[in-house]
């Protein structure tokens, strides 16, 4: 019989925004976005996490659901919520470095790309990004394109840009 892992779910609504979330016993290891549906959290969970049961439970939640919160009212700038991703090493390497880029900053998909000792792979650094399975928490939203261009973000560029407001993220203009 094969072991089966529990993945805890709950949700938050925010001012609109419908988020999902999904944890296991080692931390956080999913957040959809505010255009993603329940769906698109049961199949990460699918695909990464096999055989898995995944149950409601806000309870579980509950504290990475605050610090979430927290964060969209513009109470908190690091979440120390522990993290449970699972990822190619390259992935890992590309959201190790997100989370170096400090609240009220920003990075290029270059300086990510350079940060990883990959300076040429930029396009899989904007891969990996999109695949990043934990928003707000692992900050995709602060890399940029060159020259202060907003670029694809999964949630839309309507989220992206909302997010680096609320941190209050000076994004040089465009030459």
């Amino acid at each position: 019989m094969r072991n089966t892992e529990n993945v805890y779910w709950g949700s938050l609504n925010h001012q609109g925004w419908l988020l999902y979330a999904a944890a296991t016993a080692k931390g956080l290891c999913c957040i959809t976005l505010p255009n993603e549906s329940f769906e698109r959290l049961a199949e990460f969970v699918e695909r990464h996490f096999p055989n898995a049961n995944l149950e409601p439970n806000q309870a579980v939640l509950e504290p990475y659901l605050t610090e979430l919160k927290e964060y969209l009212e513009g109470k908190r700038q690091k979440f120390t919520v522990p993290l449970d991703l699972r990822g190619t090493p390259f992935q890992m390497s590309v959201w190790k470095s997100l989370l170096q880029i400090s609240y009220g900053q920003w990075a290029t998909y270059s300086d990510i790309a350079a940060s990883i000792g990959r300076p040429s792979a930029v396009r899989a650094v904007g891969a990996a990004i999109g695949a990043n399975p934990v928003p707000f928490v692992v900050p995709c939203h602060r890399v940029i394109g060159k020259g202060g261009k907003l670029t694809g973000y999964r949630g839309g560029l309507d989220v992206k840009s909302a997010l680096l407001k609320l941190e209050n993220v000076r994004i040089p203009p465009s030459p």
